[in-house]
């Protein structure tokens, strides 16, 4: 018994320094999180500056996205254009009348020919909960992904 309780200590001490690792880790990914998306916006407002003709100004033409940018909140009177290829692709699977009931992760990028490992169906289901996020689909229920509907508000998510 002495052996067994002296074992059961040694393990939730483990376990202790195990949590106090994950929860800096974690700090540590927010934080650099935090500094990609800086760094991602900042890169595409670069370039959107660099691409701006010198007589355009602020109501200049909007320019199609590339892929990586940051994804725009929808506004009125914006099309896809502004969004990144992958994003686009996305929308266009579940604008698909197959997608009607809404689709799951796994579903859009079975539908777009992407990788079904669990890091390529999360990386489709972090995409497409931003683009939930930003009003330009919408989540139907928990991690099921529609169209938003012409009466649905942009900011259902």
């Amino acid at each position: 018994m002495g052996l067994l309780e002296a074992r059961e200590k040694k393990v939730r001490e483990q376990v202790a320094r195990l949590r106090e690792e994950a929860e800096r880790v974690r700090d540590a990914l927010g934080v650099a999180e935090r500094a990609l998306e800086r760094l991602a916006l900042a890169r595409v407002t670069v370039a959107e500056v660099l691409a701006e003709e010198p007589s355009a100004g602020m109501d200049g033409p909007v320019r199609a996205a590339v892929a990586g940018s940051v994804v725009p909140h929808h506004v009125e009177g914006v099309g896809v254009e502004v969004l990144a290829p992958e994003y686009q692709q996305i929308l266009a699977v579940l604008a698909e009348p197959e997608a009607a009931g809404g689709l799951r992760a796994k579903q859009i990028a079975v539908q777009l020919g992407w990788q079904t490992t669990p890091a390529g169906v999360e990386g489709v289901r972090s995409r497409v909960k931003r683009l939930a996020a930003r009003g330009w689909a919408a989540e139907l229920r928990p991690n099921v992904f529609g169209v938003l509907s012409p009466a649905m508000p942009a900011d259902v998510g």
